[in-house]
């Protein structure tokens, strides 16, 4: 059934783009970069404290038409813990309309908001440290290499897909993956996300995604509320709840790993100097089962950032707290740090 989806989809195309050869004035093509870097002091409980300057991430962005309907996005990333450069995104878009677009190569596939807002656009700095954000089965940080259908209708959001298997959990069977979102008040348009909006919609949306490969299922439910107050700050809830039943998870040696975290925040409306401060509380809770032998566990992290948010997603400062609580098999710590992230 998947490959018949996958053809339907290409004869579509084909149809589609046509009549596009006859274009000839296009937007300028569009190159970007990103920068992530921190220092951090960690205290295991067990071990010798340590102090770390670290290159968490950098990216170059590259995006631009082919035909007024036809895109193409290119976007790398050096990962600071392998010391490599990968390709992030490669990516033909076929956008006919707000309702219908299709894409293919490697991106993100529909899955939780987090998956699909990344550290960039992520509210908090200490994201995928929870083990409940995106514990989806990935090639390459979060993406994996498919063809995917999605759409905005109104204030609905859908999105479907299938995916290449092997690559990401080493089983050959393909990897199906679907989203819905309802946006209650303001509109998020397009594909990708935000964590939060610094004020510029007043959201409420609620997101449920789920990916599923020969039998095995993971499973998310996501909450963004953010609202902007009279007085000119921003307050911001956002909460999720993932289930990876002997798919994905952050400890591979467990089949089945579920949980929950909420985080709030508020951003000051008093401008000082070139920004505003923020404050912002996260607390998830995680648990691992069926680890066969091993011993089942939990894990409790909290996280507290105060921000300096100066140009929202491409100039901030973030403080952060993050102490990890395991009842067993791992070791509990607490890292403290500032992070800085740059993009343009």
């Amino acid at each position: 059934m998947p490959h018949r989806w996958v053809s339907a989809c290409i004869a579509g195309l084909v149809m589609f783009a046509t009549p596009l050869a006859a274009q000839t004035t296009l937007p300028p093509i569009s190159l970007g970069g990103g920068l992530r870097t921190s220092f951090a002091h960690d205290s295991p409980e067990d071990g010798d404290d340590t102090d770390t300057f670290a290159l968490d991430s950098a990216r170059i962005y590259i995006s631009g038409p082919v035909t007024d309907k036809i895109k193409f996005m290119f976007n790398t990333e050096y990962d600071g813990g392998s010391n490599k450069i990968g390709v992030l995104d490669a990516v033909a878009r076929f956008e006919m309309s707000p309702k219908f677009n299709v894409w293919m190569g490697r991106f993100l596939p529909p899955s939780d908001r987090a998956n699909l807002y990344g550290p960039y656009y992520a509210h908090h700095w200490g994201v995928y440290t929870d083990g409940i954000q995106n514990g989806h089965p990935f090639v390459f940080q979060g993406r994996d290499n498919g063809v995917m259908y999605w759409g905005d209708f109104s204030k609905v959001k859908v999105s479907g897909g299938v995916f290449d298997g092997k690559s990401a959990t080493g089983d050959p069977e393909l990897l199906t993956a679907a989203r819905v979102q309802v946006d209650f008040w303001d509109k998020e348009s397009g594909y990708y996300l935000n964590g939060t909006y610094y004020g510029a919609k007043n959201l409420l949306g609620i997101g449920a995604a789920i990916q599923a490969q020969d039998g095995d299922t993971a499973t998310t439910v996501d909450f963004l509320l953010e609202k902007k107050l009279s007085g000119g700050g921003v307050i911001t809830v956002e909460s999720e709840y993932a289930n990876y039943d002997q798919l994905g998870g952050y400890d591979g040696r467990y089949g089945s790993s579920e949980g929950a975290y909420v985080l709030g925040a508020f951003l000051f409306p008093k401008q000082v100097g070139m920004g505003k401060f923020e404050v912002l509380g996260k607390y998830a809770a995680a648990t691992f089962r069926e680890g066969g032998a091993l011993e089942d566990y939990d894990q409790d992290t909290t996280e507290f950032n105060f921000n300096y948010v100066i140009k929202e997603f491409n100039a901030r400062l973030m403080f952060f707290v993050i102490n990890t609580d395991f009842s067993a098999v791992k070791t509990s710590g607490t890292r403290v740090g500032v992070g800085l992230q740059i993009q343009m």
